[in-house]
């Protein structure tokens, strides 16, 4: 069984004992959480698709750590001008433990 689930402007294909990278949420190392903006939901043959959500779908899940990605550099230049600017830049996430889907 898998669900598609919609968190942070992203939508991610979660199974049950999945880990995975989501947008920060405010949440603490080891809150449960509940993903209740599911798209759909496969059971074998059996497909449900939601018009835009499942109704009564959810996705039971726990946070596991909050962090920041790696350093990523930004840098600016305008030719022949002199101008150079270089900034970085760690997008904070959330690492999380997918348990239940419920249909």
């Amino acid at each position: 069984m898998h669900a598609i689930i919609e968190t942070g402007g992203k939508q991610y294909r979660v199974t049950e004992g999945d880990t995975l990278f989501i947008e920060k949420l405010d949440a603490a190392d080891g809150d449960s959480i509940t993903f209740d903006k599911v798209l759909a939901v496969v059971d074998g043959d059996n497909a449900t698709f939601g018009t835009p959500y499942v109704d009564g779908a959810k996705v039971a899940a726990s946070v596991v750590k909050s962090g920041k990605g790696k350093k990523i550099t930004v840098f600016k230049m305008k030719a022949k001008k002199g101008y150079r600017r270089r900034q970085g830049h760690r997008q904070p996430y959330t690492k999380v433990q997918i348990g239940t889907i419920t249909a």
